[in-house]
């Protein structure tokens, strides 16, 4: 069993400006993520003219390829010796790449339907690839950062907010101003024309916050862990992989988030076809109501560590899981009992931002303490394997839930086909039982995935006193290594 190197002496406590440079790093993948899960199905379908099939299609097969590059980038990061150390090559490296690919996404060139979702497949996989590079080993950074139980909490916390703050600010800037719709109902996010800006723009974000973020944590290169310099063989390695994945606590984790994922897949495909369509809102009241996402994100960053701290990360999540789905889906259930006010009415409007930052705020807590969940398991695999393996674990978490994530998008095109619901649609004109039909649809089947999610994080058994009795564990073994190390000398250098 051969242990990480460890640096020596012990580092300094982080401080605000780390913390805030290192959570700005999520701002950069929430815009990418949301923007391709927000406006791209919609897009390419109502805008370029692809069946919604072809486009989930690509939307799946992009994100199985994303799933296995996962976990080939959290071993190699994991293992990786460098003056830059494990993770910062691989987080610069990623800016600029996925940068252009993301503008280019936005501007298809006028080719005939199977080259366009050829090109559109093509810079998927550029932009999973080295958003994998960036976003996988800022995400197994936080357990070398801190091992501090509640800091841990705290700073995806505020990860979480940045995340949101940055993504629902992005998405105000597109209805508002890039794709913004005109006061005659021409242009908005069914018009080609503010797609160039609104990728030009996004790109550039995301091109700084990445870099931000790497400088921002760069001079902790010095206190984080460097990995053994050892020759491995592939054989050795799948034995490795196996024994660290082989932990309860992960493996219920993963596979409530591979449930959580298929969900959030269906859900963040349909969403502008709820808005656009079931609700019929204009885009200017969908501007208005990101405002409620980064009200929400403020709540429940606000409140995730308190409510961690008085009932247990896992009874937390368990609860806040529960009733961001309860808020998702009361308001289209109510609709279909006929007990919601009409559409257009202001009524409607301010019931819907207040559910809004209900579901966000309970979402937001549900995820930072899920995350934190995970970032608790590193050392417990630890003490059982004798490795830090942050990126393997994180990125084969990752791995089936983009698995089943691409599932869920490919099933939301399924759905759309099975409802028949029509290309070029504009907003007032789909048949109201179309708009019944995937109603009826839509709340059992994501229901179901969410209640078999929830269940599973009743299995999770590591709190408090089990990651503290983890780290006592581990220091006992790192104090044993240097009293060996000692006792048989120093060997000098050639």
């Amino acid at each position: 069993m051969t242990a990480a190197v460890m640096p020596a002496g012990s580092p300094p406590p982080l401080t605000l400006p780390t913390k805030v440079l290192y959570a700005s790093g999520s701002v950069a993948n929430v815009i990418k993520q949301r923007g391709l899960q927000t406006f791209l199905l919609i897009f390419y379908n109502q805008v370029v003219g692809l069946p919604a099939q072809m486009v989930a299609t690509a939307i799946m097969i992009a994100l199985i390829f994303d799933a296995f590059v996962d976990p080939t980038v959290g071993q190699i990061s994991d293992n990786f010796r460098s003056k830059l150390g494990r993770r910062h090559p691989f987080m610069y490296a990623a800016a600029l790449p996925v940068a252009l690919a993301y503008f280019a996404i936005w501007n298809p060139p006028a080719w005939s339907p199977q080259a366009i979702f050829a090109y559109m497949l093509v810079f998927l996989l550029i932009i999973r690839l080295f958003d994998t590079f960036f976003e996988l080993p800022a995400s197994a950074l936080l357990a070398e950062l801190t091992k501090n139980y509640d800091e841990r909490t705290s700073i995806i916390a505020l990860r979480s907010l940045c995340g949101v703050i940055g993504g629902a600010s992005m998405t105000f800037l597109a209805y508002q101003v890039l794709l913004k719709e005109n006061p005659d109902g021409s242009g908005g996010i069914l018009a080609r024309d503010g797609y160039f800006s609104y990728g030009l723009v996004a790109a550039l974000i995301i091109f700084t916050f990445i870099l931000a973020s790497s400088w921002g944590t760069h001079h902790r290169i010095p206190y984080l862990s460097q990995p053994p310099a050892r020759k491995i063989t592939v054989g050795g390695m799948f034995k490795e992989v196996a024994a660290t994945l082989n932990n309860r606590s992960f493996v219920v984790l993963t596979i409530s988030g591979m449930f959580m994922s298929i969900s959030l897949g269906i859900k963040y495909a349909l969403e502008l076809y709820f808005s656009l369509y079931f609700w019929e809102f204009k885009q200017s009241q969908l501007a208005i109501m990101t405002t409620a996402s980064i009200i929400a994100s403020v709540i429940g960053a606000s409140l995730a560590s308190k409510i961690a701290k008085a009932l247990g990360k896992k009874k937390a999540a368990i609860t806040m899981f529960a009733g961001a789905v309860v808020a998702l889906v009361a308001p289209i259930c109510l609709r279909l009992l006929g007990l919601m006010p009409p559409n257009g009415s202001d009524l409607l409007f301010w019931i819907m931002f207040v559910d809004v930052i209900l579901n966000g705020s309970m979402a937001v807590m549900t995820g930072v303490m899920l995350s934190s969940m995970m970032a608790d398991v590193v050392e417990d695999s630890q003490v059982k394997t004798g490795r830090r393996s942050e990126g393997l674990l994180m990125s084969a978490d990752n791995l089936f839930k983009k698995i089943v994530s691409g599932v869920g998008v490919f099933v939301s095109g399924i759905v759309l086909s099975l409802v028949a619901f029509p290309h070029k649609a504009e907003r007032g004109g789909v048949d109201p039982e179309v708009l019944r039909n995937l109603a009826l649809v839509y709340v059992p089947v994501i229901c179901s995935f969410y209640a078999v999610a929830i269940l599973c994080l009743f299995l999770y058994k590591i709190d408090k006193k089990i990651h503290e009795d983890n780290l006592a564990k581990l220091q006992a073994m790192d104090d044993a290594a240097e009293q060996k190390g000692a006792g048989e000398g120093v060997p000098s250098l050639p």
